[in-house]
């Protein structure tokens, strides 16, 4: 019943058009948005009228229309203008925003488009491929005056999984003593091969994982990790000459910009690999930058390209999203709500199996540019995905994704336990519960996890409680702690964030 990423031979096909999946994300969609905005907006003095299509809305009569969310965005790339541009003239650097003053936001279904007007637009933050039910009006010139909007919400959980308390918002989990906590490790950006490449500090990072450095502390800590993922961009995109050095010579004018193959960072990234499964479970995703195909879901990477280490049952190739279920040791139980543990129960035992949704962090990226900064954030566009029940809706429009003809691959069909975001620019944490309370009991922990090769950030994730702790690794002479040198050989300060 897990979600699978993995395209197989059967399907590996680009004669299909793009529009199939937006009609398929609606399908799919539609029932949820449907049942949330009827239990919204029913109960109001003069229950507004339901039009099942765009273009049967009723001019001035209050009503609502459920459809696919398009953005209108001059500064958006355009696939037809680049191929009509004049070869001679360079091409723009791409942009690092996308919005401005003349955005404008359409609602659109099978039978056509309208314009999306009002205050409560703008407050939605909204990106292309978002399924929404808007309430409103149409004005005398056609436009739509939203009055309120509604998005699928929060899906389900996974019910077989917890025991929820009747008489209080609890989660039943196990105890989180020490000894009986479980960690899940997440690294990203590792970004071997570059010319600014931390060879020591991943070294450290290694023995620090293998239980290796570090104080008696560190060790114990280290001996709960029960696995390590590694989301996205193990191998960097410099240019490598013969002798596995990164090129730097000037490229002429008109050259290829395709980078040479070396396999010496490959190498190095799979003895670091042999070392780690070697001690843990290791599930490895491609990113932006490693040698995997460029649209998503891509696909994992094959086994045999890292030597000796796809020997152990333990390492997995993993595509990119990826569903992970991690079902933890079977230990006494406690009672944890969202500010943390509250009390135990010795009412026997309870296996939890979590469930984890990790990306390398292109859909998150890509959404980034669509919206200002302040007041989103790359936390709170993590957030919002959820509750949209869609973590690209910007694919196909601005990010690159497979021609899929009878289902859209990234609706999420429940909420994760655990959303891991890699190849975040910095750290980020947010704890996402149900804000109608129809989900009693449950969170989601969202990480957004940075580049280790910039920052030295490793995350750790309690699989019991959903606590996040934080290592920084830092190597006198490089700054890839925070700026900061760390003293030489020694693991940073961990940070906790309940």
């Amino acid at each position: 019943m897990t979600p699978s990423f993995e395209i197989d031979a059967k399907n590996k096909s680009y004669r299909h058009q793009y529009a199939n999946i937006y009609f398929t994300r609606l399908i799919m969609l539609k029932n949820a948005v449907e049942e949330r905005a009827r239990a919204r907006w029913g109960r109001l003095a003069n229950e507004p009228l339901y039009v099942a299509r765009v273009l049967d809305i009723v001019k001035s009569q209050l009503c609502w229309v459920i459809g696919t969310v398009y953005m209108d965005m001059p500064l958006k790339p355009n696939v037809l203008e680049d191929i009509g541009r004049d070869h001679s003239i360079p091409v723009p650097p791409p942009r690092e925003k996308f919005y401005c003053d003349e955005d404008s936001v359409m609602l659109e279904d099978e039978s056509g488009r309208i314009k999306l007007v009002g205050d409560r637009v703008a407050q939605e933050h909204l990106v292309t491929g978002v399924i929404v039910a808007a309430l409103g009006v149409e004005t005398p010139t056609g436009d739509f005056e939203v009055v309120d909007l509604c998005t699928a919400g929060l899906a389900s959980f996974a019910e077989e999984e917890v025991v929820v308390s009747d008489d209080m918002d609890t989660l039943l989990l196990h105890s989180s003593s020490p000894t009986q906590d479980e960690y899940v490790a997440i690294i990203s950006g590792l970004s071997i091969g570059s010319s600014s490449s931390e060879d020591a500090q991943i070294q450290m990072l290694v023995e620090y994982l293998t239980g290796e450095v570090g104080g008696p502390e560190d060790q114990q800590l280290a001996s709960q990790i029960s696995r390590l993922i590694i989301a996205g961009n193990s191998l960097s995109l410099a240019e490598y000459g013969e002798d596995g050095e990164a090129e730097r010579k000037p490229r002429k004018f008109g050259a290829s910009a395709q980078a040479k193959f070396s396999p010496h960072p490959n190498i190095a990234l799979s003895a670091h690999l042999h070392d780690l499964t070697s001690a843990l479970p290791v599930h490895i995703l491609p990113g932006a930058d490693d040698p995997s195909g460029v649209i998503l879901p891509q696909q994992p990477f094959p086994r045999a390209m890292f030597g000796k280490a796809a020997s152990f049952e333990g390492f997995h190739c993993e595509p990119n999203p990826a569903w992970l279920r991690i079902r933890c040791s079977d230990e006494p139980e406690s009672l944890v709500t969202k500010e943390g543990i509250t009390s135990s129960s010795q009412s026997g035992h309870l296996p939890v199996t979590r469930s984890i949704l990790v990306t390398s962090g292109q859909p998150i990226l890509d959404m980034y540019k669509y919206l200002p900064t302040p007041p989103s954030s790359l936390v709170s566009i993590a957030a919002s995905t959820l509750r949209w029940r869609h973590i690209a809706p910007t694919a196909p429009d601005t990010l690159w994704c497979h021609p899929y003809r009878d289902r859209d691959p990234f609706v999420l069909r429940e909420t994760p336990d655990i959303y891991l975001v890699g190849g975040m620019p910095q750290f980020g944490t947010e704890l996402l519960g149900s804000e109608d309370g129809t989900i009693r009991g449950r969170y989601c922990r969202i990480v957004l996890v940075p580049s280790f090769s910039q920052t030295g950030i490793l995350v750790l994730v309690n699989l019991r409680t959903l606590e996040v702790r934080r290592v920084d690794f830092g190597v006198e002479g490089l700054s890839a702690s925070g700026g900061e040198h760390q003293p030489s050989g020694e693991v940073g300060d961990s940070i906790t964030e309940g």
